[in-house]
């Protein structure tokens, strides 16, 4: 189990148990960080801003750390 970090952790250890924040890439080749959390659910990624399947393959995820509006 990993503490609460600033730090991107690879998407391999992603757990799923939590809202998290990940990073893509773009079709560029850049990385980005999504604006809305998601979390894992075995194999695929939900956004939990409206529950529904996210399309994506992250690269990278930490713990999501945004406050509320």
């Amino acid at each position: 189990m990993h503490t609460l970090s600033a730090e991107w952790l690879p998407v391999s250890i992603a757990p799923s148990d939590r809202d998290l924040e990940v990073c893509v890439l773009d079709y560029d080749g850049m990385v980005h960080a999504l604006v809305f959390p998601c979390h894992r659910q075995g194999a695929e990624w939900v956004d939990d801003a409206n529950r529904t399947h996210a399309d994506i393959q992250p690269t990278h995820w930490r713990t999501w750390m945004h406050s509320a509006n």
